[in-house]
């Protein structure tokens, strides 16, 4: 089945998902030739594991509480935090709560 992105113009409902949280898969929003936008939900103790990515990219959480390790270093983010990465910067993602985040990849560097 094909991801169904938003298009030009279209609102996207980014608001905290609270109680359909447990229910909810991690979806892209949209995607276009420069920047790519996803709603994250990891489960309590669910990692991503250490990765790169080529263009800058932003973590911002919405709900719950997450561990975002960058270059080795350990940041907490708390509902309504955003971090920024650079280019190339290892990092690897754990949800210390049930958490919700928007990311934003920038897709051409």
């Amino acid at each position: 089945m094909a991801l169904t992105h938003a298009s030009s113009g279209q609102v996207i409902n980014v608001r905290p998902l609270g109680s359909g949280l447990p229910d909810t898969k991690t979806t892209a929003l949209f995607k276009s030739e420069d920047l790519s936008v996803l709603r994250f939900v990891l489960a309590a103790g669910q990692q991503l594991p250490a990765h790169q990515m080529p263009g800058e990219i932003t973590i911002q959480c919405l709900e719950g509480c997450l561990e975002v390790t960058c270059d080795g270093t350990p940041k907490t983010l708390h509902a309504g935090e955003m971090l920024f990465l650079a280019r190339q910067t290892v990092h690897a993602v754990k949800a210390l709560q049930a958490a919700s985040a928007l990311v934003t990849i920038a897709l051409k560097h």
